[in-house]
């Protein structure tokens, strides 16, 4: 599961729309509005901010780096 699905179903899970989202986790509603439909870039700190209502965080897996 990607992302934006998971974050539009916990957030219709827990019966809220985009605006109760965004209140009750401190950022904007255009960031909530912005995840939900697959933007690429944005800031790791803010996703987790949403996240964290829902008991997830985003995190960096570093796979094997083999130079040449």
């Amino acid at each position: 599961m990607n992302l934006s699905a998971f974050l539009k179903e916990q957030r219709k899970h827990n019966n809220l729309t985009q605006e109760d989202l965004a209140a009750k986790s401190g950022v904007g509603l255009r960031l909530v509005r912005e995840i939900e439909q697959g933007k690429v870039t944005m800031r790791m700190d803010k996703v987790n901010q949403i996240l964290a209502l829902f008991g997830a965080e985003l995190t960096v897996n570093f796979k094997e780096y083999k130079n040449g």
